[in-house]
């Protein structure tokens, strides 16, 4: 057999193939490539993302805003306005990993004052998103805020 120019390019188009085939089956078998959503209903929260805009909205418009702050101890304290009656504030707070799906959760909102503490001992260090859906007197908000806990 005879080795031209034409047989050179269907071994290399052979070897380039084979080569893209083991590099996909290796990302789809081996568990170190995680290909996971960050969320496990992704696609029905895009659905939502024009309620969640006129939340945010909303929240942006308040004279007194909600803050979301890490201390030292890594402990995040949420600050809803002192202006509000905390008895009628609703809600959620979502607390994402964006790095490991298992450590998310969420938690109701209940309030004895203006001020929510999450305790350190339920995060690792590390980035957290952060949204807080919350309702007063038949207004939705909603605040977002991504936070690096860092403990001492």
């Amino acid at each position: 057999m005879k080795f031209n120019f034409g047989t050179g390019i269907v071994i290399a188009m052979g070897l380039f193939m084979i080569f893209i085939l083991q590099y996909v089956i290796r990302v789809q078998v081996d568990s170190k490539f995680d290909n996971e959503l960050v969320t496990e209903n992704y696609y029905q929260q895009e659905i939502e993302v024009d309620g969640k805009h006129d939340r945010e909205v909303a929240a942006l418009k308040l004279n007194e805003k909600l803050s979301i702050e890490s201390n030292r101890n890594g402990d995040i304290t949420i600050a809803f306005p002192t202006n509000f009656d905390v008895k009628n504030i609703t809600g959620k707070i979502f607390l994402y990993r964006p790095s490991n799906q298992k450590l998310d959760f969420d938690m109701p909102i209940s309030l004895s004052s203006s001020n929510l503490l999450i305790p350190n001992n339920t995060l690792v260090d590390g980035r957290w998103d952060i949204a807080v859906e919350w309702s007063y007197e038949g207004t939705d908000y909603r605040n977002k805020q991504s936070l690096t806990v860092k403990k001492d």
